[in-house]
């Protein structure tokens, strides 16, 4: 019998990247469906009800969620946790009442415990509060954990969870204020670039970067992200929540991204640091030591190259993008 494969937020970053990955393979026991919030509004039971018993999935690959960036989590953490929240009870209810034979939900590196010991890896999700700025959201998200575990419990369900670092790619959402640190970039040096001040030669312009330049990070590109939520739809059976990252030694600081960034440009202004903007954590290093065991030859893209294929995708889907 052939795979049904709902994945919801199927129009956000990784979902795109899952479609682009399946348009490629173009698997013939599988039929993929993606959806995004035009089509159900997952919050409410009866309409996510309704999408359920309209498309009859086997498999759920669950992307949905209501996210956004530093600044933007730090002002609304009740609508992050209670949107959340709904989200992800509504998906997993009815998975059960549909009986799918498969969740992989989507988590993030974020809902770690804020003091914690670096590496992380899958077992300290639950060691302590996450960071004061995205409370709302990381224990949203960690909830997620704890159905997963509940309804393999009491019922034998196979829901599982990823997480994954810092993911960028095409389809990215660069809206200011509510974007991630690449996007947001992406979109202000674009816009510096090509928007403001057009009559000023570029060498006289300086591109800003928010904060000291100094916190490390592990950034995946959307597209290996999507071959391994694959994999891991299709091979990895266990409740426990599995990290998808690039491995420790590929962790850039936000100065080497901006440096990136500009290489990408062909920028030939000047860069700067504002100081006076919040750095976030200044590291959240995660350990890939269970993927790798399981994917010990898996190729990331070379972080350079993915950062030009995502400026290249940005500036050719300029008008398209959100921004």
């Amino acid at each position: 019998m052939s795979k049904v494969v709902l994945v919801t937020g199927g129009t956000g970053l990784i979902g795109k990247a899952i479609e682009t990955v399946i348009k490629e393979e173009n698997p013939a026991d599988e039929r993929w469906v993606f959806v995004g919030s035009k089509d159900a509004d997952l919050t409410d039971l009866a309409a996510t009800r309704e999408m359920f018993v309209k498309h009859q999935p086997t498999h759920v690959v669950h992307l949905a969620a209501m996210v956004g960036g530093l600044f933007h989590n730090m002002s609304n953490n009740l609508d992050f946790f209670r949107k959340n929240m709904l989200i992800n009870d509504n998906i997993l209810l009815l998975s059960h009442e549909l009986k799918v034979k498969k969740v992989v939900s989507c988590l993030s590196t974020c809902i770690f415990p804020d003091k914690t010991s670096y590496p992380i890896d899958e077992t300290m999700i639950h060691n302590g509060p996450p960071h004061d700025s995205n409370f709302g959201y990381s224990h949203a998200k960690r909830m997620i954990d704890v159905l997963n575990r509940a309804y393999n419990q009491q019922y034998g369900d196979m829901f599982t969870s990823v997480v994954p670092c810092n993911v960028f790619g095409p389809h990215d959402n660069f809206v200011p204020g509510v974007s991630h640190v690449i996007p947001g970039m992406i979109h202000r040096l674009h816009e510096l670039m090509f928007v403001k001040d057009t009559d000023q030669p570029q060498e006289n312009k300086v591109f800003s970067v928010y904060g000291t330049g100094k916190p490390l990070r592990q950034f995946i590109y959307s597209l290996d992200l999507a071959k391994l939520f694959i994999w891991v739809l299709r091979e990895y059976d266990s409740v426990e929540p599995i990290i998808l990252s690039v491995d420790e030694s590929a962790e850039v600081s936000i100065a080497q991204l901006a440096e990136s960034l500009t290489k990408a440009f062909a920028f030939k202004g000047k860069l700067e640091f504002d100081t006076t903007k919040a750095d976030g954590q200044f590291k959240k290093t995660a350990s890939n030591a269970k993927l790798r065991k399981h994917l010990p030859n898996f190729k990331f893209t070379d972080f350079d190259v993915a950062m030009k294929q995502t400026v290249q995708w940005y500036t050719a889907n300029y008008e398209q993008a959100r921004k």
